[in-house]
């Protein structure tokens, strides 16, 4: 072999490289897509993001994330991808997964070998006042997905369900092998729907998919419309937080950066069909797989504010309250599958992940924003 062949080899080698690490991640202006971009984007995967930008919530933040990867507000047109001004592997597309034909164009033209879908209508107490939401974005938009992958050669599929799909389960923790089939919001349906769609494809067609039920994530850049957003702006208004259930719950409480590894172990091995299926309904005879990331360990709902309290040193103002509709008093998750499948087992305490929440509010809010 001459040198010009072996350069011409390094190339080609470097080309494979970067093509079999070329994913589109959904939701990308949002909370958990968000720091699911930047950390691709530091592990040198070329990024696609896209999001339709919708206003369930204050679009300020959803432009702060995005402007945090270098994309300009004023830039962002519907359809049009646009280059990172900071980072030369990330581009964004404003789209809604429900734009079939948009869609398609868009998987055409970039060829993308793994696809994150973390866009989806969130809330469960928002499914309960406007179902149609939920249809058009957690239904239709997924089916669009699984069909862009199938019609594109797609290899890898992951996707995000949730801890809702556990519904009136009694058992704990919730297991993956765990019967799912009592939900008691719509939004929770529309998650335990996408798992059922990804296997039918999985096996259909051989798309690897992988579903990751996220339990209760907090963090930096966080939703306005979860509960340590809502305590901290309002203890720090001096208005009164609502306590459900009079304050009698528990929730295995995720921080951000875990759920984001745990993401990252999921996209880098693509699920695996399981030759001796014994009926466990996480795995299949095709490769299809469902996780669930979260810490494994259930926090109660009052020492929750209590820590948030202390690192504000103020007091909150309390309502007790009844137990909302489509809600439940415990979440704890079984995670034995994501530790003996990739070594891993979130562990980040609230005391941690409160203090890292409440610093960037305050940033965010009161500082250079």
């Amino acid at each position: 072999m001459n040198i010009h062949d072996r350069s011409s080899n390094e190339e080609i080698l470097k080309e494979i490289k970067r093509q079999s690490k070329k994913i589109l991640v959904t939701g990308a202006a949002g909370f958990i897509g968000f720091h699911l971009v930047k950390r691709l984007i530091l592990l040198d995967y070329e990024v696609i993001g896209l999001d339709s930008i919708n206003d369930y919530y204050d679009v300020n933040i959803k432009y702060g994330r995005l402007t945090e990867c270098g994309i300009s507000q004023r830039d962002i047109e519907y359809n049009k991808i646009i280059s990172s001004t900071v980072y030369k592997n990330y581009s964004f597309v404003k789209l809604d997964l429900s734009d079939k034909e948009k869609l398609d164009i868009l998987f055409e033209n970039s060829k993308f070998d793994a696809v994150c879908n973390l866009a989806a209508q969130a809330g469960v107490r928002y499914s309960i006042k406007n179902p149609y939401a939920y249809i058009e974005s957690n239904i239709n938009g997924f089916i669009n997905i699984l069909e862009a992958c199938r019609n594109n050669n797609v290899k890898n599929l992951s996707y995000a369900s949730s801890s809702s799909v556990y519904g009136i389960n009694k058992k704990m923790p919730f297991s993956t092998s765990d019967n799912v089939d009592h939900p008691i919001s719509l939004y929770a349906a529309t998650k335990k729907s996408n798992e059922l769609m990804a296997h039918t494809y999985s096996y259909l067609y051989g798309l690897k998919t992988t579903g990751m039920r996220f339990f209760t994530v907090y963090g930096p850049w966080g939703r306005p419309d979860m509960a340590l957003f809502k305590f901290v702006k309002n203890i720090l208004d001096g208005k009164p937080i609502e306590i459900y259930n009079n304050g009698n719950m528990k929730r295995d409480f995720t921080y951000i950066d875990d759920i984001i590894d745990g993401v990252i172990k999921i996209i880098e091995n693509p699920s695996k069909a399981v030759i001796s299926w014994d009926g466990d309904p996480a795995k299949s005879l095709c490769c299809y797989r469902v996780y669930n990331i979260g810490n494994g360990s259930p926090v109660d709902l009052m020492r929750f504010i209590e820590c948030i309290e202390k690192e504000l040193d103020k007091k909150a103002l309390k309502r007790f309250l009844a137990m909302q509709p489509g809600d439940v008093a415990e979440t704890y998750a079984d995670t034995k599958a994501l530790e003996n499948d990739f070594g891993y087992k979130p562990n980040t305490s609230i005391e941690y992940g409160i203090k890292k929440f409440i610093n960037w509010y305050k940033e965010f809010y009161y500082g250079k924003y």
